[in-house]
């Protein structure tokens, strides 16, 4: 169907492998045969918990005294002494370790109940991976009263795909699960938990291509385990009414149909983004573009590795160790660069990042260096320094003579900055600034040679790294982002020398955020005029106007913008 972006297999089914063995209590349902009565819809009487039978866990009321029945498959340390306080038998110390739930299922499960309450972002990176293990389990254990094994490597990669596929995909999934509820009240107030679980499910079905019975089979286990039995025939009834559909091509889509508004908001639910999205890229870009746009934020992204050469490195070196982890990798368009798109998992777990032989950056932020273009002995302010990417690859590029100051509101990211600058062997060069910008420009006489605002924007060029950013915008924080960045402009300009040079960047695709910024700035300040970008990146990045700017359909990389100013001597 038109505007469905390919399934993409990640799972092969093994000779070997075996069914995944249900809870005996439960193997029924799950097992009951394909009636029309058992998938006509779903009620909200699905979700009560069924009445306790042998070898059926029973709710037990608050203050019983009845022993708490076995779960199958829970395993946990032997019964305390009565010498030992109650208390200390929910502490992680002892936790109740579950053997046959999915493991990344249940946690990814967890994780994205989290990014929903915003107490976590999508991780495309899990740069600590199992370092972070014991908080990843103790928010397991917390939320679903038992912990899992810890994760494997593959898991690890598992749960990444899933958590960043199924937030990505959100408003498309809702809207097939509200579709194969028999009301939309049952959609409407379906527990978080409940909700999460069917949205893995069906994104393992319609985008993974995960096996059938797999991708049923263990979040029906899920569900009845973290819930209740009710919970899990529900998974089981939905999901199977799933695969029906989609064998039979007959998924309840949206038809693109009506006016421009009808259309885009068809469009909304077909690429899962917000609807204001959509109408907006089609009047600025059309529709064609658009989709295309759209295609790109939804495909796995592509990450780009930066030889550091402040440690004698270089992309030959890089190359190397690449080939010996057997990571495919390609050229880039800058020197410094090497482009992968799968096995990122390897090269972080090979310490390459760690031991400051190289850093993530995308391209696109590469060259917004190379238009501001560091020469040995520059002094340089980077305005909006953190997380630092931009900050250490200008001081990598000072050949150790120069100063760059690294200005930032948030002293939290300061301190990884300047921890990243110690790994790169570059904290020498760069002193910490914590203060907003606008203050800063206030009260300091200092003034430097190239100033550097990489200000806060929509983030509408890397929506396909942050999976979670196209949910968190709304088009009222586009007008204030721009009143925002007129401000730090302002503040900015007063710290450049007289002939010095003004770098304006974004990570964003908007006229609104990039060009017209400019073009209201240099009205309010004619000492500053526009110098053309040609001769600091390639011509393929070049604007009519003489800016730069990536697309990520046209270039392959992360949306960027930026703009290079020079100060009159008067």
């Amino acid at each position: 169907m038109e505007g469905v972006a390919p399934a993409v297999s990640l799972f092969r089914p093994r000779p070997s492998a075996r069914f995944p063995v249900l809870l005996a209590a439960d193997s029924v349902a799950a097992r009951r045969s394909p009636s029309a009565d058992g998938w006509s819809g779903v009620s909200m009487r699905s979700l009560e918990t069924s009445p306790p039978r042998a070898g059926r866990s029973a709710v037990r009321k608050h203050g019983s005294t009845e022993s708490a029945p076995r779960r199958s498959g829970i395993t946990r340390v032997p019964r305390l002494g009565p010498a030992v306080s109650t208390k200390r038998a929910g502490r992680r110390k002892d936790p109740l370790i579950n053997l046959e739930v999915s493991r990344h299922r249940a946690v990814a499960a967890v994780r994205l109940l989290r990014i929903e309450k915003g107490k976590a972002f999508v991780d495309l990176l899990n740069e600590k991976a199992n370092d972070s293990g014991d908080n990843e389990m103790g928010y397991v254990e917390r939320t679903l009263g038992f912990s899992t094994r810890y994760l494997e490597d593959w898991d690890i990669r598992l749960v990444t795909v899933i958590v960043a596929g199924t937030v990505r995909w959100k408003r498309y999934l809702d809207y097939l699960i509200m579709s194969l509820c028999s009301e939309e009240k049952v959609f409407r107030e379906m527990e978080p938990l409940l909700l999460q679980i069917l949205r893995i499910g069906f994104f393992e079905i319609l985008k993974l291509d995960v096996p059938a019975y797999a991708a049923v089979d263990e979040n029906v286990r899920l569900a009845k385990v973290a819930l209740r039995p009710g919970a899990g025939n529900m998974v089981n009834a939905i999901l199977r009414k799933l695969l029906l559909l989609k064998e039979t091509n007959s998924l309840p889509l949206p038809k693109i149909e009506g006016d421009d508004r009808a259309q885009a908001r068809a469009l909304s639910i077909i690429y899962s983004h917000p609807v204001w999205m959509v109408r907006r890229w089609i009047r600025l870009h059309g529709k064609d573009e658009a989709l295309r746009l759209m295609n790109w934020n939804n495909s796995d992204p592509r990450f780009s590795l930066r030889v550091n050469t402040s440690k004698g490195y270089t992309r030959a070196d890089l190359v190397k160790q690449l080939e010996s982890l057997q990571v495919h990798h390609e050229e880039s368009v800058m020197d410094e660069f090497v482009r992968i798109q799968e096995g990122m998992q390897a090269v972080l777990q090979a310490g390459l990042l760690k031991d400051g032989m190289c850093a993530v950056q995308d391209e696109s932020a590469g060259l917004v260096v190379s238009v501001v273009d560091p020469q040995p002995g520059d002094t340089i302010i980077d305005c909006c320094a953190a997380p630092g990417g931009k900050t250490l690859f200008m001081a990598s590029r000072l050949s150790r003579q120069g100063k760059i100051r690294a200005l930032d509101v948030n002293k939290g990211r300061l301190r990884i900055l300047m921890d990243a600058a110690k790994q790169h062997s570059l904290d020498d060069m760069i002193t910490d600034i914590h203060a907003d910008l606008r203050l800063y420009a206030k009260e300091t006489t200092a003034k430097y040679d190239k100033v550097l605002l990489d200000a806060p924007c929509s983030g509408l060029g890397v929506l396909s790294k942050r999976a979670d950013l196209r949910w968190n915008r709304q088009f009222e924080d586009l007008e204030e982002l721009m009143c925002l960045q007129d401000e730090l402009l302002d503040s900015a300009s007063t710290l450049v020398k007289p002939g010095g040079i003004l770098i304006y960047s974004t990570c964003s695709i908007d006229p609104e955020e990039n060009e017209n910024r400019i073009t209201t700035f240099v009205q309010r300040h004619p000492e500053f005029t526009i110098q053309n970008v040609c001769g600091y990146v390639p011509t393929e990045f070049l604007t009519d106007e003489g800016f730069y700017s990536s697309t990520p359909t046209k270039h392959s990389m992360d949306g960027a913008f930026a703009a290079r100013l020079v100060r009159s001597m008067h």
